[in-house]
């Protein structure tokens, strides 16, 4: 989740998956995969830094909870041999 501010209003957080754009139209406004628009205070800037924190602090907390099993199994993305078509 990421933290914006309405332009008019409180902060909430934002789930980043559900951003399909975002614009500056001179405010920053940001449209959600189901049709729904927010007006937000923080640059485009700001946000595309706040989705990379985001997914960051995530992928980075799979790595320590696999470091944390030890010798236990763990289920994982495994490469495929065949190629691709």
């Amino acid at each position: 989740m990421i933290m914006v501010t309405r332009l008019n209003g409180p902060s909430f957080a934002l789930n980043p998956d559900l951003i399909e754009r975002v614009e500056a139209t001179p405010d920053t406004v940001i449209h959600l995969v189901g049709g729904t628009n927010y007006v937000v205070t923080e640059t485009v800037e700001e946000i595309m830094a706040r989705v990379r924190e985001s997914r960051a602090a995530v992928i980075a907390l799979s790595h320590l909870i696999d470091q944390r099993a030890g010798g236990t199994p763990t289920l994982r993305v495994v490469p495929s041999d065949e190629p691709e078509a």
